[in-house]
């Protein structure tokens, strides 16, 4: 009897709209799926998906020394990354070197990779247009980064 008085005590009207009205992890899950679906709609004609797409250019452009450095850079779990590492090795967009000291391993893109990034990038950029042009340029630009340090902040 008492855990039910203490549980209804949450589960009133006013707290549940809270929920659906006031969730910052509902409504950032929810942008990121309506943003996630209109880049992988984009991509899918290359085979590609978004996630992939982000891994490719991160490590042609960063050229990062480890799988555990390219997930923090990503904001992903290193399992994650290294499941999509493995995908995109049998896909032969990527080579991976042996893991080392400190789970250091070399990562490159292959030819057939860069082919594909190559081709995926005005996809990507026509995407990234169309949604600027939907949220506004300027507030994009004023709340990109805010993003970033919502994912890397440690608070």
């Amino acid at each position: 009897m008492y855990i039910h008085n203490v549980v209804s005590l949450y589960m009133d009207k006013a707290t549940l709209q809270d929920v659906y009205g006031n969730c910052a992890c509902y409504r950032a899950r929810a942008a990121a799926r309506r943003v996630t679906r209109d880049y992988d709609d984009a991509l899918k004609p290359l085979g590609l998906k978004i996630t992939q797409f982000t891994v490719l250019a991160s490590i042609k452009g960063l050229k990062p020394s480890s799988t555990s450095k390219l997930a923090n850079g990503l904001a992903m779990e290193r399992t994650s990354l290294v499941r999509t590492l493995e995908l995109m090795q049998k896909k032969g967009w990527v080579r991976l070197g042996p893991e080392g000291y400190r789970r250091e391993q070399q990562m490159e893109l292959t030819p057939s990779g860069e082919a594909l990034l190559e081709s995926a990038l005005p996809v990507w950029r026509e995407v990234q247009d169309r949604f600027e042009s939907r949220v506004g340029k300027e507030r994009w630009q004023e709340n990109k980064d805010w993003l970033l340090d919502v994912a890397f902040s440690d608070e």
